[in-house]
């Protein structure tokens, strides 16, 4: 007779019936793969339990302060910058600092009094410090707050 594939079949001991744990005593029942006894085999218990050592969230310093959720980050400019990328002076806004690079667009600026300005410049940006505020008029330019 010729062996068909139809007829092959596993040998006799290879295929066994999946076990069904925690499903009573009749069916390989009892401890359901947990072993005897202990807390891990009455109950579930969380991954994060540490046994009743100290937990990991309670044993870290804890933060002190707060952060501001209405903190305003600005990019600042400082003078001696204004000084060099408008030597001959004239009207300074966000959008001519943005064209030169000096800042990015899309967030408030703020000019800062480090380094010292020689040409007259107007310039009208979100903050000024008091300073720059001072040193500007000093040299004869104007500000204006956006």
């Amino acid at each position: 007779m010729a062996l068909k594939v139809h007829h092959l079949r596993p040998a006799p001991g290879a295929k066994t019936a999946k076990t069904r744990v925690g499903r009573g005593e009749g069916s390989k029942g009892k401890t359901a793969g947990r072993g005897t006894k202990g807390s891990k085999a009455r109950n579930n218990i969380p991954e994060w339990f540490e046994g009743g050592q100290m937990p990991l969230h309670m044993r870290l310093p804890k933060l002190k302060g707060f952060k501001s959720r209405n903190r305003v980050e600005f990019q600042v400019v400082n003078l001696d910058k204004l000084g060099q990328l408008f030597p001959e002076g004239g009207e300074v806004g966000v959008a001519d600092l943005v064209a030169k690079g000096a800042v990015r667009s899309g967030q408030p600026v703020k000019v800062l009094g480090d380094g010292e300005l020689t040409v007259a410049l107007q310039v009208s940006v979100h903050k000024f410090s008091k300073s720059a505020l001072e040193k500007i008029q000093a040299a004869g330019g104007t500000t204006t707050e956006v």
